[in-house]
């Protein structure tokens, strides 16, 4: 019964031996990718949502309830300042103008009379006086005739582009109708709301940025011209307008556009955001030495276009593992992207 219990403690010493050489065969070094901490530029932004609106903007509408004799703007046609943009029926006025004018004539031709005879004597201050007040009161009643004709005739107040027709030759628009609206656009007024806690980041003169949805890969570049002076009470929040240059009419009044106010800008210390390892609030990044890696934990900052900013920790110019961080542990040794893999010692 001893030899078999013999053999068997042999044999269980002949495994142990074998699995502790397995033990001793070096694991190959992690291939992983690896750059100096270099610098980059991070700025503090402000975001926001605004509305643009045009740099002017009128609704032409009509005075009164007349019918249209004309319309000379086409759709989305240019109109400069000036510019007749409608007209309305003026026969009536036109014949109260002209028995105005007459009466003036002729009240203006009977002051000169009576001039003439209180010059010999023939008339009295009192009768002078009296003609005088009746040739004014018909002047003005010229100007009235000559001011309600004005009202028949719908000029642009300023140089723009005009919407799209409503109304028609011929229509009978009673007062208030809004006949055009004529909007400069050649700039954009760009209104949005920031928060109490970040009026300090903001200052008039201040670059923006401002995405829209139309043109999602195109950012227009503005900047702040006024800001509100008062916040609203309820939403804690400051209403501020920017001007964005428009030569090419790209944007339109109305248009929901995303703000970005760069509000700081400084150099600091940055790693991709691949490098950077987190363990709750701690975060960590690999810093290659002698073939080998350091776990080091670092304080970071913004994160901004696939960097994230190191605000201390590390120095520049120091080895940071790029990709492959997740198969690293602290001190495990690592061959850089391109090298060649080490040569394992014999087990012994």
């Amino acid at each position: 019964m001893r030899f078999p219990v013999a053999l068997f403690l042999c044999l269980s010493l002949g495994l142990t031996g074998c699995g502790k050489k397995q033990d001793a065969k070096p694991r190959p070094a992690a291939l992983v990718e690896a750059a100096p901490i270099g610098s980059a530029t991070f700025s503090d932004d402000v975001a926001a949502v605004g509305t643009a609106l045009a740099n002017e903007q009128v609704v032409l509408s009509a005075p009164v309830t007349q019918r249209i004799t004309a319309l000379n703007f086409s759709d989305g046609g240019f109109v400069k300042r000036g510019q007749i943009i409608a007209t309305l029926a003026q026969g009536q006025e036109q014949a109260q103008l002209a028995a105005a004018q007459a009466q003036a004539l002729e009240a203006r031709q009977q002051l000169d009379r009576i001039k003439a005879l209180k010059a010999r004597g023939f008339a009295t201050t009192a009768t002078f006086d009296q003609q005088v007040a009746a040739a004014n009161a018909a002047l003005a009643n010229a100007q009235l005739a000559k001011a309600s004709i004005g009202d028949r005739v719908i000029r642009a107040p300023f140089s723009g582009w005009a919407s799209l027709r409503t109304v028609s030759v011929g229509a009978i628009i009673s007062a208030g109708t809004p006949i055009a609206t004529v909007s400069d656009i050649s700039r954009i007024k760009l209104d949005f709301t920031v928060p109490e806690t970040q009026l300090s980041l903001i200052r008039q003169g201040q670059a923006i940025k401002a995405v829209s949805a139309a043109w999602p890969d195109r950012p227009f570049s503005g900047a702040i011209a006024t800001i509100d002076p008062v916040v609203d009470p309820a939403t804690r929040a400051v209403k501020v307008r920017a001007i964005l240059p428009n030569p090419d009419r790209a944007l339109k009044p109305g248009m929901l556009m995303t703000v970005s106010v760069i509000a700081r800008q400084r150099q600091s210390l940055a790693v991709p955001e691949l490098a950077v390892v987190g363990d709750g609030e701690q975060r960590s990044i690999f810093i290659v030495q002698d073939g080998k890696v350091k776990r080091t934990d670092v304080r970071t900052g913004l994160r901004q276009n696939g960097l994230v900013e190191i605000l201390d920790g590390v120095k520049a110019g120091q080895v940071v593992v790029t990709d492959g961080v997740v198969k690293l542990t602290d001190g495990v040794p690592v061959r850089m992207e391109g090298a060649k893999a080490p040569t394992a010692a014999p087990a012994r």
